[in-house]
């Protein structure tokens, strides 16, 4: 039974019944039972009702149910009514808390009820039950908890809160050193504000509570055995955490705003001071020293999220090993993006899965009860802004943003409470923003009488200043020496600032982790080294690979599957797609390198092709062959849930925290790459430029025309092509399993690293072309081109150049034709272009007089654009496309028009009609395409 289920019942004969049998034998009753008639015992047996012993009746006995029902009420629906809002008053809400609600009156107030026994007072009269709870739940702390379904979660919180009341209790020192930390986040605001005049900075002003607050976080999380924060946040009130919280020091700060970190002879772009990132070492006042790592952010909101988790859970794995009490995420929202981004709810959706959880999450909302100039009745459809947090089941707490030690109280709960329970915690600051949106925006046109409010409303310092001269802990001369001593500190820091020529950022990348990188020039950047393999070791990882173990029962088809790879291995040595890449992932392994797949069903792969990760046919149980090569180096493959945005933000966090490791994500479909836009285009493209941050993260994006239609054919090739700048990004459209074996390696065996974004196959899979035998893997390294080796050169008068898979269409009308005289030209390597390797060839086909680029994609799309404006100048290649016409949409979704389009496509390639061997070939492709992976 739920802890106080009975108490909606108002059927006294059912506990009346309920009781009879517990007289007779009380463990006949379920265990809360016993101890409410327990209480009920002693209350008959000790309680004075009006002056006289009260006698077991009915109606009693229905008031103390009611009188059950209130203390429900109030810990399910008090935080409604709490005091949380410092500038407005609160909506009304009905049913309230009036004692009429509950089936009771004035007149009970002082009577002694035994339900006193549920919030640890004993028998008491209503009139103590009730103000226990008032204080609990109604005053500056609302706390939402009762939708937890675990009765210990809930017992832990009751006797928590209703215990001390939810009123903190801070000792002298522990007050002087959240006003210390309060005086330091007002005067910095108003420091800015006055000597850095119509700059932006997102002043927290009207949330300054978030300074102690965080700092509560940090002390508390360290008593608790954390080592290290990660923490992820928006724009507003950077520059104060940045100072105060992560020791910036506020001399780069003002240097900032001068303008003098600007240095016009690096190649790095920069960004905002509100969007920079930074890492410190800090020692907390009892001597426990923690590592605090703030995350660059772009301006779209949340998108840090995913980031910061990813981070947390990377050093997780490999700097705690699998301990998460050691580090904590730390989030902090606004409110308008908490209720509206929806990658808040792709992130709260990985707290409990194995391959994403991060042992409990702190978020702080910063409600400022606006976003922009929107009102928060058009920003949101729930109560609050947090309720996103009720889906999976997490606490939320709502705290006066005036009320500095009700703010510090809760996060130490809440702190706490991740620590024991790894869950995810919920702080919503309900607080104001002195400004606009910036400190240059007039909040009157939007909201006249809410900032009417404000301009009246002391600041939080003011408030707590106040709070503590009136009960003594410090006199005025105190808070006026502490402002006067850091203002004057401020002055001397901008003075310093100015005095100087110029400040260079010290942005320690190559740290940690990532000791013995570099920054690629472009030499290294276009050149690549030797990633073969002996014959002897892709033997013996071959065998490791498709060896089942005989106690383990599989699938029937799994078992053939493995008989025809080990015969790759062993007889044939010609290897498929799927063996490649595992060989690839082996090889790496067995050097110490750890690897991590992660995606939508990578276990078996969308196609069915990998099977890295075996079930069992005879239980849930899965069996790893990859798991068998090195124990010493990780190994991690996860199906992801159904999410792009957030785990490719997840996978470029971890990858950003551990770049020894290869950290691959891959799509489902290509083509929903694009439900992750914002971080190929915020992160992967730009945070080298931005912020100094590398990354090896690597996306795998099936792609290819086959018929499937225009959501199952592109990964957008071109919107990659069209972000390449500065050696940012490397892109690739492999057509052999050994290129795509040596390009995966060579991405842990450079002292660099870049994301890779690799447009995989789908129905070349399985096909017989497309295999590469064993000298491709134990001879060389990646190929960025490959060229012809079947026609006469001299002979050649056209050079088809293309990517990806439509060189096999190409291929086969070549060889039926025996057309020597036109060369397929692979690039395999879109960028950085190999743009000295096709100039090569073209001085390589001198009597060429035609040099084509052949794609799939329409002539908009695809890699066509960026190809026609790499060499739009280039008076020694002439560049025509044969594509398919340009359209609004990927692809058709008829699969006879599909097959037409491309059989048009080989025809005109050759100048001559594809003929019925390449049609039919095509025909069948699509045939067979049309019910593979999933829609």
């Amino acid at each position: 039974m739920d802890r106080l289920n009975y108490i909606n019942s108002g059927n006294a004969d059912h506990i009346n019944s309920l009781y009879e049998a517990y007289k007779q034998d009380p463990e006949s009753v379920d265990y809360s039972w016993q101890k409410f008639f327990e209480g009920f015992q002693f209350g008959q047996d000790n309680a004075v009702v009006g002056g006289a012993a009260g006698a077991e009746t009915p109606e009693h006995f229905q008031k103390e149910i009611n009188v059950l029902n209130m203390i429900n009420g109030y810990r399910s629906r008090g935080h409604l009514f709490s005091k949380t809002n410092p500038v407005r008053e609160r909506r009304k809400y009905f049913p309230g808390k009036e004692l009429e609600t509950f089936g009771l009156s004035e007149a009970d107030m002082d009577t002694v009820f035994n339900a006193g026994v549920e919030v640890g007072l004993g028998p008491a009269k209503l009139r103590d039950i009730r103000e226990l709870l008032e204080q609990t739940y109604c005053q500056a702390i609302g706390a939402e908890y009762t939708y937890i379904r675990n009765p210990i979660k809930l017992k832990w919180f009751e006797d928590r809160m209703e215990k001390k009341r939810n009123t903190p209790n801070f000792s002298v020192d522990e007050k002087k050193a959240m006003l210390s930390k309060l005086n330091e986040a007002v005067v910095f605001e108003n420091f800015l504000g006055t000597k850095f005049l119509g700059q932006k900075r997102f002043s927290l002003e009207g949330a300054e509570a978030l300074i102690p607050a965080l700092d509560s976080v940090v002390r508390k999380g360290s008593e608790l055995g954390i080592e290290e924060f990660i923490i992820g946040m928006a724009h507003r009130g950077r520059l104060n955490v940045l100072t105060n919280i992560m020791e910036k020091t506020y001399k780069e700060v003002f240097s900032e705003f001068e303008g003098k970190n600007y240095d016009s002879s690096q190649s790095f772009g920069g960004d905002v001071k509100y969007h920079l990132g930074y890492s410190t070492d800090v020692e907390t006042k009892q001597g426990k020293k923690v590592h605090l790592s703030l995350c660059p952010n772009p301006s779209h909101l949340e998108a840090v999220d995913p980031v910061v988790e990813g981070i947390t859970r990377s050093k997780i794995d490999f700097k705690y090993n699998g301990d998460h009490s050691k580090i904590a995420p730390i989030l902090i929202h606004g409110d308008a993006s908490v209720a509206g981004q929806g990658i808040v709810y792709e992130v709260l959706q990985m707290e409990k899965l194995d391959g994403y959880s991060t042992g409990g999450t702190i978020h702080l909302v910063i409600n400022n009860q606006i976003g922009f100039t929107t009102n928060y009745k058009d920003a949101r459809s729930s109560t609050y802004c947090t309720d996103v947090a009720k889906t999976v089941l997490s606490p939320v707490f709502h705290v006066n943003g005036d009320d500095v030690e009700a703010l510090a109280y809760v996060v130490n709960l809440a702190m706490e409470y991740r620590q024991v329970f790894n869950e995810d915690v919920f702080i919503d600051i309900l607080c104001y923003r002195r400004y606009g949106h910036n400190e240059a925006d007039e909040p009157k046109f939007t909201q006249p009488v809410l900032y009417k409010a404000i301009e009246a409303h002391p600041n939080p310092l003011q408030i707590y200043s106040k709070k503590l001269v009136a009960d003594k802990t410090v006199d005025e001369g105190y808070v006026k020496t502490l402002e006067k001593n850091f203002r004057a500190e401020l002055q001397q820091m901008l003075d310093e600032a100015k005095a100087a020529d110029r400040f260079t950022d010290t942005i320690p990348m190559f740290e940690g982790a990532w000791k013995g990188l570099h920054l690629a020039n472009h030499s290294e950047f276009i050149s690549t080294p030797d990633t073969s393999v002996s014959e002897e070791v892709i033997s013996e990882i071959g065998n490791t690979l498709t060896t089942l173990p005989k106690d383990k029962v599989f699938f029937k088809k799994i078992e053939k599957l493995f008989e025809d790879r080990q015969a790759m291995v062993n007889k044939t040595k010609v290897f498929d797609w799927a063996m490649g890449e595992q060989l690839a992932y082996g090889t790496l392994l067995k050097e110490g390198f750890p690897v991590r797949l992660s995606g939508e069903d990578v276990k078996r792969g969308t196609f069915s092709h990998r099977h890295a990760v075996l079930t069992l046919a005879d239980s849930e149980d899965e069996y790893t062959p990859l798991e068998n090569i090195n124990n010493e180096a990780k190994l991690s493959i996860y199906n992801s849930l159904l999410s792009e945005y957030g785990v490719l933000g997840f996978e470029y966090g971890y990858a950003l925290a551990n770049p020894n490791a290869l950290t691959i994500w891959e799509a489902q479909f290509g083509d929903f790459f694009n439900g992750a836009q914002i971080i190929v285009d915020q992160y992967i493209a730009s945070a080298e430029t931005k912020w100094q941050r590398g990354n090896g993260l690597v996306m795998l994006l099936p792609h290819g025309y086959e018929g499937q239609g225009p959501e199952h054919s592109s990964a957008r090739v071109e919107r990659f092509l069209e972000l390449c700048a500065d050696d940012n990004i490397q892109v690739a459209n492999c057509t052999t399993p050994a290129n795509f074996f040596h390009i995966l390696r060579r991405q842990m065996h450079r002292s660099f690293r870049k994301p890779l974004i690799i447009f995989t196959p789908k129905s070349l899979l399985r096909s017989p072309n497309c295999m590469s035998p064993l000298e491709e893997f134990t001879n060389g390294k990646f190929h960025e081109l490959i060229d012809d080796s079947y026609v006469d050169i001299k002979k050649v008068k056209r050079v088809l150049l293309c990517t990806g898979k439509v060189y096999y269409d190409l291929l086969e009308k070549q060889q039926t034709d025996k057309r020597k005289d036109v060369a397929i030209v692979r690039v395999e390597q879109l960028y950085p272009t190999p743009v000295q390797q096709i100039l090569k060839v073209k001085a390589k086909y001198e009597n060429a007089t035609e040099f084509i680029w052949v794609q799939e994609e329409p002539e908009n799309m695809g890699a066509w654009p960026y190809i026609c404006r790499k060499f739009h100048d280039d008076k020694y290649l002439n560049l025509n496309v044969i594509s398919r016409l340009e359209g609004s949409s990927t692809a058709t979704g008829f699969a006879k028009q599909h097959a037409a389009q491309q059989a048009h496509i080989v025809s005109k390639a050759f100048e001559a009609p594809a003929g019925k061997k390449v049609k039919e070939k095509i025909e069948k492709t699509t045939e067979k395409m049309a019910n593979a992976g999933a829609d």
